[in-house]
């Protein structure tokens, strides 16, 4: 039994090493894609498909970076990551986008004071990790 207790407690302490990511995407495809390949790379990623559900993520997954997509069905990603930085001021976060209207938004955001940066899609998973371990 305390053999069993201890291998729990240095899994719990292995986990709570990775950073932890969380990728949100409204294709489902793309952020469970994201985040098998972020889990396979030695980080703890966990994929949400909206704004919405990442914000209510945050709570229990507390995520040392937010990747999300910019154009979503209801919450934007820059809506999703200026609440994120609101509530995780240390919160990394990472942007991509396939399409044109994300400057429009990304200069809206940064008029308010919003910096965040941007990868185009789609975006190579070396690429993506490189930027991740920057």
């Amino acid at each position: 039994m305390a053999e069993k207790t201890t291998n729990l407690m240095a899994e719990k302490t292995t986990n709570q090493s990775k950073p932890r990511v969380l990728v949100a995407d409204d294709e489902q495809v793309i952020a469970n894609t994201l985040a098998i390949i972020l889990n396979q790379a030695g980080f703890e990623a966990r994929a949400v498909y909206s704004g919405e559900k990442a914000i209510d993520a945050l709570d229990t997954f507390h995520p040392d970076m937010l990747i999300s997509d910019v154009i979503m069905t209801g919450m934007t990603g820059i809506e999703a990551a200026i609440l994120t930085r609101a509530k995780l001021p240390h919160c990394k976060i990472l942007l991509f986008s396939g399409q044109a209207a994300t400057a429009d938004l990304l200069e809206r955001a940064r008029t308010q004071g919003h910096e965040f940066e941007i990868l185009a899609k789609p975006v190579h998973p070396t690429d993506l990790l490189a930027k991740l371990r920057s």
